[in-house]
């Protein structure tokens, strides 16, 4: 990943983390690793807890940010859920997965869209 595709994942993630406390969302946890891969946001819902994966693009021209979560990846964002909840020693009575895009137009302010549930 070059330094500038690095530079719009970053700020697509703070626009993100803007727009869920501003929904009334509150983070708990941001760019989780293990040896398995990363979890972008993890956020309280009320009582559900949600585990968020951002995209951002600036462009159409590699598709949609929803077209970008294919099956595979879905199943492997369960299981650093379960990672996740394992290393922390959380629990929750409902865990939900979602998709944050975002995009970067030209000019103005960045597009945000949380969807709650995409997968």
């Amino acid at each position: 990943m070059t330094t500038r595709n690095q530079a719009v994942g970053a700020y697509g993630e703070r626009c993100a983390v803007r727009h869920l406390i501003e929904t009334g969302l509150r983070p708990v946890d941001r760019n989780w690793r293990c040896p398995a891969g990363e979890i972008d946001i993890i956020a309280w819902d009320g009582a559900v807890l949600a585990f968020c994966e951002v995209k951002t693009r600036r462009t159409g021209r590699f598709g949609t940010p929803a077209e970008a979560i294919v099956p595979a990846k879905a199943r492997r964002l369960r299981g650093l859920a379960v990672r996740w909840l394992a290393a922390t020693g959380t629990t929750a009575d409902e865990l939900r997965f979602d998709l944050v895009a975002v995009e970067l137009p030209d000019a103005g302010p960045a597009r945000v869209e949380h969807v709650k549930g995409a997968f």
